[in-house]
């Protein structure tokens, strides 16, 4: 089944807020090396002018990858999962991921094509405070293998 082109252009609804807590930021951090001290020391943060510890850039893929889940379990998309391999991600900062925040995902998808028999997906996950305070856009490239 290829993706529908039909799609481009969907919002799906927020998702339930997201509380970012200090642990898991540095568990995050500890995970991929990052061992910059505002990662793990709300001290260190505070010394930067942020009211506790920073998350690594690429952290807001803990939430945005639950949150793609409406996208990718949407019987009427097409997306086989057996068949997908990672093509591209990228971050657009508006402020720090911190803990303490509590964040909502609106995912919309931008874009679908198909080439060489594969089916692109390009989303991206707007992620907010529940206040509503811009923090992110995560861009999300997924590649639908073809049948061999």
């Amino acid at each position: 089944m290829s993706l529908d082109p039909s799609f481009v252009g969907r919002t799906y609804p927020p998702t339930a807020p997201y509380q970012v807590g200090r642990e898991k930021i540095r568990e995050f951090a500890t995970a991929i090396g990052a061992t910059d001290p505002a990662h793990h020391d709300p001290e260190a943060a505070r010394a930067l002018g942020h009211p506790d510890v920073v998350a690594p850039p690429t952290f807001p893929v803990v939430v945005t990858m639950a949150a793609n889940r409406q996208i990718i379990e949407d019987p009427a998309l097409g997306v086989d999962y057996s068949r997908v391999v990672h093509g591209d991600q990228r971050f657009a900062y508006t402020r720090p991921v911190i803990a303490g925040d509590e964040l909502v995902c609106v995912n919309t998808i931008e874009d679908i094509t198909s080439r060489g028999g594969h089916g692109f997906l390009t989303t991206r996950t707007d992620v907010r405070t529940a206040a509503g305070e811009p923090v992110v856009a995560v861009w999300s490239k997924i590649v639908v293998r073809g049948e061999a």
